[in-house]
């Protein structure tokens, strides 16, 4: 990290989030009020702005890609255990 870069807390940029989102303030007017690179507020909402999976529940653009890769990774091992399986039922 940078010298002269500032640190954010994950409540803070979370708090930003919600204004953007739920109060309708927009990337500028945030990034004049808290003193906030535009670019860094865009990058705030896109990886902690709702997302909706089902009608009732949301999760956050890093909370979805997490679950992605978990997903390939499971079925990856999925594939391996298929494979380990054919092969000792075949020895057997």
């Amino acid at each position: 990290m940078a010298k002269n870069q500032k640190s954010y807390t994950p409540e803070f940029k979370q708090q930003i989030v919600d204004l953007h989102c739920k109060a309708g303030k927009g990337v500028t007017e945030l990034s004049n009020e808290y003193g906030i690179p535009k670019g860094t507020v865009s990058t705030w909402i896109k990886n902690l702005a709702p997302v909706a999976v089902s009608e009732t529940e949301t999760i956050s653009l890093k909370e979805y890609k997490a679950l992605q890769k978990k997903m390939k990774e499971l079925e990856i091992e999925n594939e391996i255990l298929k494979k380990a399986t054919a092969t000792f039922t075949k020895n057997q």
